[in-house]
């Protein structure tokens, strides 16, 4: 804003939405994301040529997997979706386990311990940084391939989701129920299932529900790396260019997936 002398000052303002520091800082944000995109195109060196070809590509695979071969469903890839719905829920329910204990150590207003805090903030964090395909490469290098290795991959990435959300509620919960029965001299578990799970109910089953249906989603890769489910049916057919039954199999996992979104989406509105 510049400002002029005399009595007429008032009138002779000119305002401007951004002052000449603010407009220096967001050019320097402007550049440095311009600056990041440039040195990202560079890093991943992409060839021209295979960028224009890539459209004729494409048209060429959705002609190979038209039509869809649906006498492939059964049994192979029902039996394999059935697996990747069974790594799923099993997944989730472990996760859910152990993601309440870390919850109840990361929220402030239940755990005052600055340490126990910090740590159950950490193994929050370090779930969520890790994605499902490498927990699934960990795990079935400790067990091998198989579904138990995708339960495992499921259940530690949903730790860090649902217990960072669920101490989010947990310190959201309004302090006088606490208060009236730590005064009536009730223990920590009565506190906690009279007082605090009243108020984070709608919150534990909205957020255990909507990781159910990221779950039923990121199994449905896990078979790439060898941890069970439609991934593996999928890799199959990838390997062998059997591109009418892949079709099949996306057209399945597509199925699967609408209509584990319609219930997670009409239960929600019966809980919540």
């Amino acid at each position: 804003m510049s400002a002029a002398t005399g009595p007429m000052a008032p009138l002779d303002r000119e305002w401007m939405r951004h002052s000449p520091g603010q407009r220096i800082g967001r050019f320097l944000v402007w550049l440095a994301i311009v600056a990041a995109i440039v040195w990202a195109v560079r890093t991943v060196e992409i060839i021209p040529e295979f960028l224009a070809d890539a459209p004729q590509q494409m048209g060429d695979l959705l002609i190979r997997m038209w039509p869809p071969d649906l006498a492939h469903y059964h049994p192979s890839v029902h039996a394999a979706m059935i697996e990747t719905l069974h790594i799923a829920t099993l997944g989730t329910i472990l996760g859910l386990a152990l993601a309440i204990p870390f919850a109840l150590l990361a929220a402030r207003n239940v755990c005052r311990n600055l340490a126990l805090n910090t740590f159950a903030q950490l193994v929050l964090v370090s779930s969520r940084s890790v994605n499902s395909l490498v927990w699934a490469l960990i795990f079935v290098a400790v067990f091998g391939p198989g579904p138990a290795a995708g339960v495992f991959a499921i259940a530690f990435r949903s730790i860090g989701f649902v217990g960072k959300l669920l101490a989010e509620a947990l310190e959201e919960t309004a302090p006088g129920p606490l208060e009236a029965l730590t005064a009536a001299g009730a223990g920590w578990g009565a506190r906690m299932l009279k007082g605090v799970w009243p108020q984070v109910q709608p919150a534990f089953w909205g957020v255990a529900l909507f990781r159910w249906d990221i779950n039923v989603r990121e199994s449905a890769v896990l078979g790439l790396v060898g941890a069970g489910g439609i991934g593996v049916v999928l890799d199959d057919a990838i390997n062998f260019f059997q591109w009418e039954r892949v079709a099949t199999i996306l057209l399945a996992i597509l199925a699967v997936v609408v209509i584990a979104e319609i219930l997670v989406t009409r239960i929600r509105a019966k809980l919540l």
